[in-house]
């Protein structure tokens, strides 16, 4: 399937140029025709996408994939308590196995949502990216960085990440690259950002960073260094146009104001922020200044999934409670954080159904109580629908979902799979 051509026949499309009728025609991994013409003698692969919506893949922008493991070990919790008492003690324990099971759990949770991109910080990354190549997706890896201080940690952690961008960047015909991922401005020295800086401007690549995204955060940098998060990392060099933040929760007006000169864009996890009561990220402010935004899960540890239709929903109501305000965040809005401000983000030519970009594409089943009556795409798709209503996916030219049914990957097996891993780490606490 992955040569043949595929017509998506007589869909809605929506992405962010708006609602139309139309059908779109796959040759290799590319989108090569749209329009109303298109007859189904024009494919090897037919799809019928009456009573369907089309759009582009969903591009998440900050998780860490593996941590599917650790769904529900530690709810409700603050962050400090979360991390220092429950994640870190647990991930001690992890090994390549663990998060390859880990990954491919997740990958299909992000398949059956209509997710087809996605940005990863996390350990064992060249397991990670195994498991994305065999699932068929789209993203950008990096291995997350921590040395509090320590000059041996530091060269150990360079060290892994030069070793996965030598063994991955490029993997599995380019749908998978790799960043520079420095965990956060209270977790990596000033050398180690630094270096960071230094060493993504060598190899042409991006740097994938946590961002102010508690009080406890902002004070601790304050106290440590003189100045705020967005000031300090801007200071060492770290913040850029490849430069994605994740949460950007507590920012200062000077700061919004760095991030867009900076060219940076912030990756927003609302109901991560939310269940750790972290806070909520400035939205209107950011993009007012132009800065791009676009939606992460985080890890399922702390929302407890990977489905970027809940986030979607999430993220706008979000945004009009906390500032009394309907009209803030509207739909299209927040369905263009998350296709092509995502692909953009991560430099991927998707995010938009039209000729010459990549063929990622989701269908969805729009025949459903929920979902009718049927009259605003966008309405629908961002307050009524949900991964659950995902019918049909492709990414890169080849269908991992179709009807329903995967097309990649042993579901049984991978659940399987990931289950006995996360019992095993479980024994070992």
């Amino acid at each position: 399937m992955e040569n043949e051509s595929i017509l998506i026949h007589g869909a809605q499309v929506l992405d962010a140029a708006g609602p139309r009728r139309g059908s779109v025609l796959v040759e290799g991994n590319i989108i090569e025709e749209v329009s109303d013409t298109l007859s189904p003698g024009d494919a090897d692969t037919v799809i019928d996408g009456h009573g369907k919506l089309l759009i582009p893949g969903l591009v998440n922008t900050h998780t860490h994939l593996s941590m599917t493991l650790f769904r529900g070990m530690a709810d409700d919790l603050p962050l400090d308590r979360w991390l220092n008492d429950h994640i870190w003690p647990a991930e001690a324990h992890l090994n390549g196995e663990y998060c390859h099971a880990g990954a491919l759990l997740g990958c299909v949770e992000m398949i059956r949502s209509g997710t087809t991109t996605f940005n990863d910080m996390y350990f064992y990354m060249d397991d990670v990216a195994r498991a994305v190549d065999e699932a068929g997706l789209r993203c950008v890896l990096s291995h997350g960085m921590i040395d509090l201080g320590d000059d041996d940690k530091r060269r150990a952690e360079i060290r892994e990440s030069l070793r996965i961008i030598r063994e991955c960047h490029g993997m599995a015909d380019g749908r998978i690259k790799v960043a520079l991922g420095p965990h956060s401005p209270y977790t990596c020295s000033e050398e180690l950002l630094r270096e960071t800086a230094r060493l993504a401007a060598e190899h042409g690549v991006g740097i994938h960073i946590h961002v102010s995204e508690t009080e406890d955060e902002v004070r601790e940098v304050l106290e440590a260094h003189g100045m705020s998060p967005v000031e300090y990392l801007d200071a060492t060099g770290v913040l850029g146009p490849g430069t994605v933040a994740a949460h950007c929760v507590w920012l200062k007006e000077n700061e919004m104001e760095i991030l867009s000169e900076r060219m940076v864009k912030v990756s927003h996890n609302p109901s991560s922020n939310m269940k750790l009561a972290s806070g909520i990220s400035p939205l209107p402010e950011l993009m007012g200044r132009g800065v791009k935004v676009s939606i992460g899960t985080d890890g399922a540890a702390s929302n407890n999934n990977l489905d970027m239709f809940g986030e979607m929903k999430t993220a706008s109501l979000l945004q009009k409670v906390s500032l009394h305000d309907p009209t803030a965040l509207p739909a299209m809005d927040v369905f263009r954080m998350a296709t092509v401000n995502g692909a953009e983000a991560l430099g991927f030519n998707s995010g938009l159904i039209e000729e010459g970009r990549l063929a990622d594409i989701v269908v969805l089943n729009t025949r459903r109580p929920h979902l009718t009556p049927w009259r605003n795409p966008a309405s629908h798709l961002v307050y009524s629908a949900s991964g659950a209503d995902v019918d049909t996916v492709i990414c890169d030219g080849r269908i991992l979902l179709l009807e329903g049914e995967l097309k990649v990957l042993d579901e049984e097996y991978v659940m399987e799979l990931a289950q006995g891993a996360a019992e095993e780490l479980t024994s070992k606490q």
